[in-house]
């Protein structure tokens, strides 16, 4: 009786983690599918407004800052 209670128990565990992997792959699917939608948006609507992405999200000061720096002077411009 507790060779049968070990083995429920195994393929439980079992069942468990094929069920968590098959939820795994389908979320990181669709994460992966959101990225290259957001993407496609995004270079899109450069093309429209001609600001490139990092303007569009907000960090164009950022960006700008670190264009306007001397290259002798990179790693200590911000």
């Amino acid at each position: 009786m507790q060779t049968n209670q070990v083995s429920d128990t195994w393929c439980r565990n079992r069942a468990e983690q094929s069920i968590h992997q098959q939820q795994l792959q389908q979320v990181e699917r669709f994460n992966g599918r959101m990225a290259m939608l957001g993407i496609v948006i995004g270079v899109i609507t450069e093309g429209l407004t001609g600001q490139g992405i990092v303007h569009q999200i907000g960090l164009g000061a950022l960006v700008d800052g670190y264009a306007a720096c001397h290259t002798q002077y990179l790693p200590f411009c911000f």
